[in-house]
């Protein structure tokens, strides 16, 4: 398990009350599955093939005390597998709703992707609303601080991001790992699950302040 964050963590330490569904959704080409390849290979693929229903990766994220595995469901975003889409979401505790900056409309459909999760998800789900593409800025047609109004107004986590460069990648899984509830580090349980994680150990995954590519 390689694991992306600030500690070293021995491989197979994740507990199993700390890993979580997470859906990303949006429009066809704003990026979803470049976002997750990055995230989760540290690779961008100029000619990423078109997504066929959903794709499935995991990756985990180290914070402080604990470790969070996150069990990735990549949507296809054209109309004809719309219907399909709540079979992926249901009982996601986080989603990604990703929209191409340059592209306006790719921000109205993130909008009603939003409306959706807010009527049919799981009441608790951690949404956040990434805009794609940025290192195509001088073609922005959707400003910061409107997809940020937008965002504050309805409660999601924002940030724009860029497959290409990295930029923001593994700091929005970050931001919403630390969003996901943990299970509790007092319990003695727990305590033993997570007990004897040498640093110095050589298999275990070295990992620092997320910074684009794993």
């Amino acid at each position: 398990m390689q694991c992306l964050g600030y500690f070293a963590v021995k491989s197979g330490t994740a507990d199993l009350g700390n890993q979580f569904k997470l859906v990303l959704l949006g429009d066809m080409a704003v990026g979803k599955s470049s976002l997750v390849l990055r995230f989760v290979k540290g690779q961008f693929d100029e000619f990423q093939e078109t997504t066929i229903g959903a794709a499935f990766l995991a990756q985990s994220v180290c914070l402080d005390d604990t470790t969070v595995k996150f069990e990735i469901w990549d949507t296809a975003g054209q109309e004809r597998y719309h219907s399909l889409a709540p079979m992926y979401y249901r009982g996601a505790q986080a989603a990604i709703i990703v929209f191409d900056i340059t592209k306006p409309e790719t921000f109205e459909r993130a909008k009603a992707w939003v409306k959706e999760l807010q009527r049919q998800a799981s009441p608790n789900i951690v949404i956040a609303l990434a805009g794609n593409k940025a290192d195509l800025a001088e073609k922005r047609l959707v400003e910061y601080e409107e997809a940020q109004t937008y965002a504050e107004d309805t409660g999601l986590l924002f940030m724009e991001t860029s497959a290409k460069t990295a930029m923001n990648v593994n700091e929005l899984f970050l931001a919403i790992a630390k969003k996901m509830p943990k299970t509790d580090t007092q319990n003695p349980t727990h305590a033993a699950r997570h007990r004897g994680v040498n640093l110095q150990d050589p298999d275990a995954h070295s990992t620092r302040a997320c910074c684009g590519g794993n």
